[in-house]
C-alpha cells in the first residue's frame, strides 16, 4: 500500500496529456492519455521515488494530506 500523498492532476495542452504531480516528493510526476492513466502512473512513480530514496538513504517526507496552496 502506498502512502497517502496528495496528487494534483491537470491537462497539459503542450504535452497533450494529463499530468500528475506529487508536490511533497520533489520531481515526482507522471502523465497519461487519460486522467485515470495519469493517476495510475503517479501511483507507480510514487513507489519508485520512495524505493530510490530508500536505496540512497535520503529522507522520505511524511504525507501531510491536503496542501493549502494547491
Amino acid at each position: 500500500m502506498l502512502p497517502k500523498y496528495e496528487v494534483i492532476i491537470y491537462w497539459s495542452e503542450e504535452d497533450q496529456a494529463f499530468v500528475a504531480e506529487v508536490p511533497e516528493l520533489p520531481g515526482c510526476m507522471a502523465d497519461g492519455r487519460t486522467y485515470q492513466e495519469a493517476l495510475a502512473n503517479a501511483e507507480t512513480v510514487i513507489g519508485e521515488w520512495i524505493e530510490t530514496a530508500t536505496e540512497l538513504k535520503r529522507p522520505i517526507p511524511q504525507p501531510r494530506g491536503k496542501l493549502m496552496y494547491a
